[in-house]
Parts: structure tokens; C-alpha cells; sequence
């Protein structure tokens, strides 16, 4: 859709919106929204006449203030720059909600219809005071994101997921399978990856766990990161894989490219869905079996979630020691019984005892992130898988975190990080690759 077109769309918008005062649920009438209409039209007419397709953000908000200053519009000059800029983020950006797309504080946006958007702030959910004209207004937003990147919604495709150019995932859900109206959750992809240092800083884990963490990426142990949704699994993801060594062939492959690794020798890997005729989807599972082929030292598989959880381990347990993946679950015992569930999710008519060897063969470490409701992420777990027992998968914690639940004076959780005193047994593996582990990170 060409610029012209997006401006004359959104001019309809504001039509629509006029056209439905008398409705007592529609959100208060913008008071300018007729000059806005106007100075729509005159914008187009300008760059009709001056024969441009498109124009860049700089031009655009130039032309909008020159017309807004026009007198027949009677704009008053205090309202004229906030208008400028309204104007030129619902043509060119992303609407009413622009400046919380700009603003790194928010680490995720969610709109849930017109009236209501919500942002992540410091861990904790937040209302604002944003809201759109009506639900034409959103989907005109909505269009304009998926349409950036090659996707379309509508009424027989109502969901879709998207990835922004600078990496922000997107996730779109409209009527009628949406009671509440057009539904856009933004995920925000920070421009500065998250350090260890920084996650020490923030009581995320101690020293000693992040050192025994170095050393198991390091050592080559297969590790998952679980956690619940938002509890911070591919920040602590990424971190650890700044440990793995330079010289190493890494395969990364993900729903939407998150993992930010500074090696050299990366090969990113993206899934891709069906496209409108149902044709065209390359799924989670075709790019695990395939970088089976393509001789990696380490595969990063961002999120495991379903039958190729089967092929990773497969992976993991023919000489490609050292991957990572994550999982949704609510602690490491759960990750386990997820990890046989999804195995089952395959297709693959295998016993559950041989599920389960696959798994205490393959997976060394599960590192379990939580978002505590205090807003502060932290690891609240490292277990060791240590092999069978009978039929069961037998597990050993190494560190736990330990809150009675109460709150300090600034509203966080009073708790420390205590290490069991549990010598793991994977430290021969570790050492075995010329990793250093030192016995006193086990000790409190």
C-alpha cells in the first residue's frame, strides 16, 4: 500500500469515527477531528500536485505543519505541534500508541481493543490513558504493521504472528474470534541485549550460580531455560550463549528471531507460516531436522513446544552436546513431564519408558526463570537431571531461591539464593572438556 493510499485510509477512519457521536460507548470526539479531516485531504492534494508517491518522516511532518498553520484550519498555535505529530504517527507510524514503541521503558504493549492499552513497566502491568478512536482506527494501525511485513488479517485469517524490523514480536487477534475488539500484543525487542552483569545487579541469581552456569555452556551440557510466559527465558537464554567459545559452529532457530548471539560463526534460522492459501509453512521442527545437516557444534532452538521436541533430543544425544532451548513450564519437575508430553506430540508411537530415557539421557540442566508478583524476575532453580530410577526421571536441585512471601520496605520479596550443598554429577563432563569448577560455588 502506497503512502497516498495509507493517508486517504486513515482519512476514512476519521469519517467513521464522526459518524458514530451519538453512541454513548464511543470514546469523547476529538475536537479537531473535522480540521484534521481537512488538512488529510489538503496533505494529499499537495503531494498530488507535486507528483510524489512517498515521502520520508522528515518531509511529511514539515508539509503537516505547514498546513496545519494555514489559517483557514484556525488551529490554535499551542495545539499545532501536538497535532503535527499526531497526524504524521497515524500516517506514517503507529498511531496513538507511537510513544510507547519509542520509549525502552515499556518492554511490552498490549491493546486490548480501542479503549484500553496496557504496558509492561519494571515487571509490572500498567493502564494508560492511550486509547484509539474505535475499532477502524486500531485495525488501520494493525493493517499497516502486519502489511510491513508481508501479512494480512482479516475476518478469514484472524490471528497472526509478526516480527518488526527491529525484532519486536507481534501478535494480532480481531473479531470475530476477539469479543473485545481488534487485539495487538507488541513484545519489544531491546536494542541492548541484557548482560550477566546486569542480571546480578538486578538479584536475578548470584555470583556463584552465574559462574556454575558459565561453566555448564562452557563444559557443553545440554540445558532448558523454563519458565512462564514473560519470566525472562530468552534474556536468560541469550546470556548464556555469550559463553559459548568463539571457534564453534552455532544453528539458531526460532517462531521469530529473538536469540542475539555475538559469535561469528552463527546461522540464524527463522520458521514461517502458511501462507493464505495454506501452502508455504516451515515449521519448528523441518529446520531442527535440518540443521541436523548442516554440521553444527551447538543448536539453539529458541522454544520448544511441540513434536520437535523429539528431534532436539535426538540431537542432544548424537553428538551435539551443548544446546540450549527453552520451555513453558512452572518448575523443573513440570519441565520434565513437558518435555514427554511434547515428545508424544511427534506422531512417534514410542513407550514412556523409552520417552523417558531419551530425556534423562539427553537434557543435564533445567534452569527455572520466574516472574515473582513483585515484578522482579529471578532463577528460582538449577536442577540436574541425573538419569533414572525405576521408571522415573530423577532430579537434584543445586540452588534454590527461598521467600516466605513477605516485602521489604520498597515492595520486592525478602528472600536469598541458597545452594543445597549437592555436589552435581555432571562435574566430570564439565571438567572433562577444560572447564574449571570450583567446589565452593556449592556451598552457601
Amino acid at each position: 500500500m502506497g503512502l497516498l493510499d495509507r493517508i486517504q485510509d486513515q482519512s476514512s477512519v476519521l469519517v467513521d469515527s464522526n459518524a458514530n457521536d451519538s453512541d454513548e460507548t464511543q470514546v469523547k470526539v476529538d475536537p479537531y477531528a473535522k480540521q484534521k479531516n481537512m488538512i488529510h485531504s489538503r496533505v494529499i492534494d499537495k503531494l498530488n500536485r507535486q507528483g510524489k508517491s512517498d515521502v520520508d518522516r522528515v518531509e511529511m511532518l514539515q508539509l503537516l505543519e505547514e498546513t496545519i498553520a494555514e489559517d483557514v484550519f484556525d488551529i490554535p498555535r499551542m495545539e499545532r505541534p501536538k497535532m503535527a505529530i499526531e497526524l504524521l504517527n497515524d500516517i506514517l507510524g503507529y498511531g496513538p500508541i507511537q510513544e510507547l514503541v519509542d520509549n525502552p521503558s515499556y518492554s511490552e504493549i498490549m491493546v486490548n481493543g480501542p479503549n484500553q492499552v496496557y504496558v509492561e513497566y519494571k515487571g509490572k502491568l500498567t493502564l494508560t490513558d492511550i486509547k484509539f478512536r474505535d475499532d477502524a482506527h486500531l485495525m488501520n494501525i494493525i493493517d499497516r504493521i502486519v502489511s510491513l511485513v508481508g501479512r494480512h488479517v482479516d475476518e478469514a485469517s484472524p490471528m497472526c504472528d509478526a516480527r518488526l524490523k527491529d525484532g519486536s514480536r507481534v501478535n494480532v487477534i480481531i473479531p470475530p474470534i476477539s469479543l473485545v475488539g481488534p487485539v495487538l500484543t507488541i513484545r519489544k525487542f531491546g536494542k541492548d541485549p541484557v548482560t550477566a552483569q546486569q542480571l546480578l545487579e538486578w538479584g536475578s541469581m548470584t555470583p556463584k550460580m552465574l559462574n556454575f552456569l558459565e561453566a555448564c555452556v562452557k563444559g557443553k551440557l545440554n540445558i532448558i531455560v523454563s519458565g512462564g510466559t514473560g519470566s525472562g527465558k530468552t534474556t536468560l537464554l541469550n546470556v548464556l550463549s555469550t559463553y559459548i567459545p568463539a571457534d564453534e559452529r552455532i544453528v539458531t532457530i526460532e517462531d521469530a528471531a529473538e536469540v542475539q548471539l555475538k559469535q561469528e560463526h552463527v546461522v540464524t534460522l527463522e520458521a514461517r507460516p502458511a501462507n493464505l492459501e495454506g501452502r508455504g509453512q516451515v515449521s519448528i521442527r523441518d529446520l531442527v531436522r535440518n540443521a541436523l545437516r548442516m554440521r553444527p557444534d551447538r543448536i539453539i532452538v529458541g522454544e520448544c513446544r511441540g513434536g520437535e521436541t523429539l528431534d532436539m533430543l535426538q540431537a542432544m544425544n548424537t553428538g551435539h552436546d551443548g544446546s540450549l532451548t527453552t520451555a513453558h513450564a512452572n518448575s523443573p519437575r513440570d519441565t520434565v513431564a513437558r518435555v514427554e508430553t511434547m515428545v508424544m506430540m511427534s506422531g512417534m508411537e514410542l513407550p514412556v519408558r523409552a520417552i523417558r530415557e531419551q530425556v534423562a539421557s539427553a537434557i543435564d540442566m533445567i534452569v527455572q526463570q520466574s516472574r515473582l508478583r513483585d515484578g522482579t524476575r529471578k532463577i528460582t532453580q538449577i536442577t540436574e537431571v541425573v538419569g533414572m530410577e525405576g521408571d522415573v526421571i530423577s532430579t537434584q536441585d543445586l540452588f534454590v531461591f527461598e521467600t516466605d512471601g513477605k516485602l521489604d520496605t520498597n515492595g520486592k520479596f525478602q528472600g536469598k539464593f541458597v545452594a543445597t550443598g549437592i555436589h552435581p554429577n555432571c562435574l566430570q563432563k564439565i571438567r572433562e572438556n577444560g572447564v574449571v569448577v570450583k567446589n565452593d560455588w556449592f556451598t552457601n
